[in-house]
């Protein structure tokens, strides 16, 4: 593989370590919540003993479940990077793939980033050629690109040459997953998790002799995701102008066509004043909002993520928008329920995808109306260093104890110097057992009405991509290997 052998461009370099640091902050903050003790509790009675490290926790897990809880947790509070062209987060696939190898391997850290750079740009580049009809027709392209993404970088650690690696991909075309069915549920996240699992395990089969059809990025192998193929989006050059450069950090952890919604509400709630005054909303927005985004009254806090009608409420009511604002309380708040029948979306193929303009009609008062031009977080207003470090803090801090994020943005940043990843994955692991949930997606402790999440028999096998957690009383104890 030539570009997996060559020096990453400097551009290319550096939007890698963002988003590594990105994701590794979303991994974190996720990592005690109830749906990432679930798979672990589905993990504690079929998983073999490992030493791979999940972020923000102390036991360890064996490569399987490792990949598949990793790429869960990363995407749970639906709070990762974002390619705004294709709508693909691709760091939690990656992420997932090169932690799951660390402890089977001996290669210096510059590996570790080249990997997971390439392992992001494949998935960019596979959702250019095949958007945005893959993504009409219904599939969740985070899971479908993001195995490709996987086997990828999982190749490149493995050390696979050109031959074996189109084998890997070849494989992996057998090992799509994804629908946008499951928007709003926990099946979302488990599909970059299971992505990330697929990929390794093609990479690994390729690598042990198996072999797959020729050329499985051609319009023939790419038929069953898009019936129309934009192959030059997958021969650009490697040297330079790199699809990561123009991976974008998302300021709330929600669908990201509602961000400029969110702008707005908490932009009109500074001049609103008393909630209750409100008499009507109008939203104009870019149609995939409604499209999206169109459940009206969400029933816990992963529907409330892909709510527009929740964004914009919580955003008027509270002046800001965080994990808190997603949480199953939140979501079944009276005010907040009260509130999102007073909202009308209002689609506009005129309106850009960053843009949204709110309308507050208040009794005895003017309306209030905001223009937003370029989200938070958009290409055109992208999150500062200084703004993602604090995103990331508040990811992590919590789970990890205060000035934790410090080490592993300085792990990240040396990444490409060090002999290893053991820095790293030193600072993203916690000296304490699992402890309570962070708040994060639900509550830690659900009422007994709720539907736990995930569905299915929590002791199915790994070979059954379908099965789902049920929800675990506890997880699995301090210190323990999986």
């Amino acid at each position: 593989m030539t570009a997996a052998a060559a020096p990453l461009p400097s551009a290319a370099a550096r939007a890698a370590r963002r988003s590594l640091f990105n994701v590794l902050g979303t991994a974190i903050g996720a990592a005690r919540i109830p749906a990432v003790e679930a798979l672990l509790s589905a993990a504690s009675r079929r998983a073999a003993a490992g030493s791979v490290v999940l972020p923000g926790r102390r036991e360890t897990i064996d490569a399987y479940w490792g990949a598949l809880v990793v790429g869960t947790a990363a995407h749970l509070d639906d709070y990762d990077d974002t390619h705004l062209a294709t709508v693909i987060h691709p760091g939690a696939a990656t992420l997932a793939t090169v932690l799951s190898l660390c402890p089977e391997l001996d290669v210096p850290g510059e590996r570790y980033l080249t990997a997971f750079a390439l392992g992001c740009e494949t998935q960019l580049r596979i959702g250019n050629a095949i958007s945005p009809e893959h993504y009409d027709r219904g599939w969740h392209i985070t899971g479908t690109c993001g195995v490709y993404g996987a086997a990828v970088a999982a190749a490149v650690l493995l050390g696979l040459d050109a031959e074996r690696t189109e084998h890997a991909l070849a494989l992996t075309g057998t090992m799509t997953v994804g629908q946008r069915e499951g928007f709003g549920s926990m099946t979302k996240p488990f599909h970059p998790g299971k992505a990330a699992a697929n990929g390794v395990l093609a990479a690994r089969l390729a690598a042990g002799g198996c072999t797959g059809p020729a050329d499985p990025l051609s319009a023939r192998g790419l038929a069953a995701l898009s019936g129309t193929v934009r192959r030059a989006h997958l021969e650009g050059a490697w040297d330079r102008d790199w699809e990561l450069e123009r991976n974008a950090f998302k300021p709330y952890p929600c669908g990201i066509v509602a961000h400029p919604v969110i702008d707005a509400a908490c932009a009109a709630a500074r001049q609103v004043g008393d909630p209750d005054t409100i008499t009507g909303v109008s939203v104009a927005c870019h149609p995939l909002v409604p499209e999206l985004m169109g459940r009206r009254q969400p029933a816990d806090g992963l529907q409330a993520r892909f709510s527009a009608y929740h964004a914009a409420a919580v955003g008027l009511l509270d002046g800001e928008v965080g994990l808190p604002q997603f949480s199953d309380a939140r979501a079944r708040s009276v005010d907040a329920a009260r509130l999102r029948d007073l909202i009308t979306l209002v689609p506009s193929a005129e309106r850009n995808r960053d843009e949204a303009l709110i309308r507050v009609a208040r009794a005895g008062a003017e309306p209030v109306t905001v223009h937003i031009e370029h989200a938070r977080g958009s290409l055109a207003r992208p999150l500062t260093d200084d703004e993602l470090y604090d995103k990331v803090r508040r990811l992590v801090e919590p789970v990890l104890g205060a000035g934790a994020t410090a080490p592993i943005h300085d792990a990240v940043e040396r990444l490409a110097a060090a002999p290893g990843p053991d820095e790293l994955l030193a600072v993203i692991r916690t000296a304490d057992g699992p402890g309570d949930p962070t708040p994060g997606s639900g509550d830690p402790t659900p009422d007994p009405g709720d539907p736990t999440p995930g569905s299915g028999d929590p002791t199915a096998g790994p070979g059954d991509p379908t099965a789902g957690p049920g929800h675990p009383t506890e997880g699995p104890g301090e210190g323990t290997t999986v």
